[in-house]
């Protein structure tokens, strides 16, 4: 049996009837890891002997069982390095834990290793001054996306089970639609997060990823849950959302849009995701074209980005300038440069956004549409710079039809549709109602079945040792 090749949900299965032990998982992890990451550089840090001890312990009867995971190296974990991506963090070893990490291995989820990440998660090209690139296992000449890449390509080659990732503009969506598999940025609040020196803030989540819908949803019941640090968190729904991802449900009625009327797409991204929605509707979906007015979101969430850099990032500006990236560096730039006025008008119109999309999904049971306007391109193009004509001046603007949707406060699945003829994965979007997080859930789990992209992984990159 190749433990490796298994979903989350059938590798629990395994623990919990003590079929296999966990030791017998994190070593099978171990020798996936020496196989394939020398090429793809996911999982850069990792605590080999601490995983050991910890599948000891592992009992059978927990959520998780002892499955091993991965969790992205924005998050602190108790006595392994977390550097954030950056050179200023570069040695940095944290004596607690993130409240994410807690929950995790509360529940016997193994922490086998940290994924890379760009610096302070900015951008949608995984690479960092640190570890340096990491590569897409669909094709090794590509990235992986970012911010939440490193998870992404560990999942997809096989390396760990579960992963985690965050997502502010897009940072847990874009690489999982690179990498094919899927992604959940849930509501604001259902994964409680931190201590934090931001803990109001609503515009980055954590999430989990998985290979399939149901092995992000027994991953999203280990992190769900209030916790009294994180004035956000939500309690856990009456069900368990992996009876929800058990129990698929079609939606009725989907709207679907290949730009949301803000972004251009390049022809062979648009060429896959009509596709997806022409196999929705023969499955008996009503799928209307149509999105709610998000003409204000690039620009609003640009703002607020910048503001949200200058409370998280700022003093590093005045610390240590010379070490942060350049992109970074701009990013608060901007943030400085705002004046109240144009705050004020970005706040009004988020709540504008999220007012539109709820009166919108009252209409649609999901909204659908691509993660990513590009296909995953070469990994030393370090943003995208022009689409279908279209010119972005900055790292982040290219990302508009994720980050336009993070203003919605609307919980996403992101999850693999199809290939385009060149055999690069490309993801969709499934937009849900406020809060509908398990619905949503359910939906995707439905949409999952008809698109027939979940078992493609896990890939054996070229140039792994076979």
């Amino acid at each position: 049996m190749d433990l490796c090749a298994l979903t989350a949900v059938d590798a629990v299965g395994l623990l919990r009837r003590k079929e296999v032990h966990p030791r017998e998982l994190v070593e099978a992890a171990l020798r996936r890891i020496e196989q394939v990451d020398p090429v793809l550089n996911a999982l850069p840090t990792r605590c080999f002997e601490r995983a050991l001890a910890h599948a000891e312990r592992a009992s059978a009867e927990s959520l998780l069982a002892g499955l091993p995971l991965a969790v992205k190296d924005l998050t602190d974990v108790a006595g392994v390095r977390t550097t954030y991506g950056s050179p200023i963090f570069a040695d940095s070893v944290p004596e607690t834990s993130d409240i994410l990490v807690e929950r995790l291995e509360q529940h016997d989820g193994i922490v086998l290793a940290k994924s890379n990440t760009p610096e302070f998660g900015a951008g949608g090209n995984t690479f960092n001054a640190v570890f340096g690139e990491t590569r897409n296992p669909w094709d090794v000449t590509r990235t992986c996306g970012g911010s939440s890449g490193g998870s992404a390509a560990a999942l997809a080659s096989g390396q760990v089970w579960l992963a985690t990732g965050s997502d502010l503009g897009g940072s847990l969506r874009t690489p999982a639609g690179f990498c094919g598999v899927v992604g959940l940025r849930p509501s604001p609040g259902r994964v409680a997060r931190g201590p934090s020196e931001l803990p109001f803030d609503t515009l980055s989540v954590e999430g989990p990823m998985g290979r399939t819908v149901a092995d992000a949803a027994l991953m999203l019941d280990a992190l769900a849950g209030v916790h009294p640090l994180d004035p956000l968190s939500l309690p856990p729904p009456e069900r368990q959302f992996l009876e929800a991802a058990l129990s698929p449900r079609m939606p009725a009625r989907v709207a679907y849009t290949p730009d949301l009327g803000i972004t251009p797409v390049a022809p062979e991204v648009r060429a896959v995701c009509d596709a997806a929605a022409e196999r929705l509707a023969a499955a008996g979906v009503d799928v209307e074209l149509a999105h709610p007015d998000l003409s204000d979101a690039p620009d609003a969430f640009q703002v607020l980005r910048a503001a949200s850099f200058v409370a998280g990032l700022g003093p590093l500006l005045e610390t240590d300038r010379e070490l942060l990236k350049a992109d970074i560096v701009w990013n608060i730039e901007q943030g400085l440069a705002l004046t109240a006025e144009r705050l004020g008008w970005a706040e009004r119109a988020r709540g504008g956004i999220q007012q539109a999309m709820a009166r919108f999904l009252e209409r649609y049971d999901l909204l659908l549409c691509p993660t990513s306007c590009v296909a995953p391109f070469e990994v030393e193009t370090r943003w995208v710079r022009e689409v279908y004509g279209v010119v972005f001046d900055n790292y982040v603007d290219w990302l508009r039809v994720t980050s336009s949707i993070t203003l919605s406060g609307c919980p996403v699945v992101a999850l693999p549709c199809g290939l385009t003829d060149g055999g690069l994965p490309v993801g969709m979007q499934l937009v849900g109602r406020p809060h509908g997080d398990w619905e949503l859930v359910a939906a995707a789990a439905g949409a999952e079945q008809v698109l027939g992209m979940a078992h493609r992984v896990p890939l054996l990159p070229d140039g792994a040792v076979v």
